[in-house]
């Protein structure tokens, strides 16, 4: 069984610790801010910069793709050892990297939850599954450990009455998204993590019913934000405010457009950036799920999941504190301007 606590940090700090300094492209102090921020995208998806950038709102600065992740984890671990300037991950996950003294700071919301955009946790039609404790000694496919759906799951089971020993009977395995629906039809998996345009793609093809999703437990929420290395910020504060604003400004425009134009806009982009990808499923985007207006941080996004955390034993209480974890300082949004 693939034990559930090990996910992300006993093997990341000295690596982190190690690419302290190290990240590439930042100015030394006095010399030009850095113009060209690396990123890793999504195959087949956009991201809010790549969208920002084609709708001409980060003005000079450019954007290098250096490949690409399924992995927030994985993702801000690259920015944390400076071989990207920014990604995004749960931010549970940034909780957990920030309290293994990686120096990252969440600069704006990129993802989360709501009534059109959520994850859901499914079962085969006929599956013998219909509560939480039928889940023990079963296996869930999860795309990385130590992230959102951990976080989901586990409270799901906590919330249900299943005692930590319990929870632990249960098993998440490590499975690429793009097979984790296969997975459950060929019953390798008793359940299947499924979210986005797999999901949408998954239920059009029936035979799936929910168990739970993530927004009946938590309602709407932002779930996750794109960080920067500290020392990053502090070197190129012009460049991460533009950078920022405009990110901010992308989001907004996905939220406040008519779905079919954003739509559109996300296939002219996979279209003109040449990586030999399918762009079929973007035509399932439903919404951003982000609950904040230009992707400005509520207190809240990260307050439970520290509690979360502190209550799992994973973080000490005070090991991490809100102002190190985020700052809405460069987003226009965030007092109520975007201007």
């Amino acid at each position: 069984m693939i034990r559930i606590r090990h996910a992300l940090l006993p093997v990341l700090l000295a690596t982190v610790l190690a690419g302290c300094g190290s990240a590439a492209g930042q100015a030394e102090p006095g010399a030009p801010e850095a113009t060209e921020l690396r990123y890793q995208g999504s195959v087949g998806q956009v991201t809010f910069p790549e969208l920002a950038a084609e709708l001409g709102y980060l003005g000079d600065i450019k954007l290098k793709w250096v490949g690409n992740t399924i992995s927030g984890p994985q993702d801000i671990q690259s920015v944390a050892t400076g071989q990207i300037d920014f990604g995004g991950a749960f931010n549970g996950a940034i909780v957990k990297l920030r309290a293994a003294k990686a120096p990252i700071k969440g600069v704006i919301g990129y993802y989360g939850s709501d009534k059109e955009s959520f994850s859901g946790y499914y079962v085969a039609e006929d599956s013998p599954i219909r509560t939480a404790r039928d889940l023990i000694g079963k296996k869930i496919g999860v795309n990385t450990l130590g992230a959102h759906h951990e976080a989901v799951i586990k409270e799901y089971l906590k919330r249900n009455g299943l005692s930590p020993e319990e929870i632990k009977q249960v098993e998440l395995v490590v499975v690429p998204p793009v097979n984790t629906e296969q997975a459950v039809r060929q019953g390798t998996l008793d359940v299947a993590t499924l979210g986005g345009i797999l999901k949408d793609k998954a239920l059009e093809r029936g035979g799936l019913r929910p168990l739970f999703t993530d927004v009946g437990l938590f309602g709407p929420f932002t779930a996750g934000a794109t960080v920067m290395r500290e020392d990053f910020i502090a070197r190129n504060p012009q460049t991460v405010k533009k950078f920022v604003a405009g990110f901010a400004k992308a989001i907004d425009w996905a939220q406040t457009h008519p779905k079919a134009e954003v739509i559109a806009k996300f296939e002219q982009i996979i279209a003109k950036r040449g990586r030999n990808e399918d762009a079929s499923a973007v035509k399932f985007w439903k919404s951003t799920g982000i609950a904040g207006k230009g992707g400005v941080i509520a207190e809240s996004e990260f307050q439970t999941w520290i509690d979360w955390l502190q209550r799992e034993g994973e973080i000490r209480p005070g090991q991490v504190k809100l102002t190190d974890l985020y700052t809405n300082d460069f987003n226009p949004y965030a007092n109520g301007s975007a201007s």
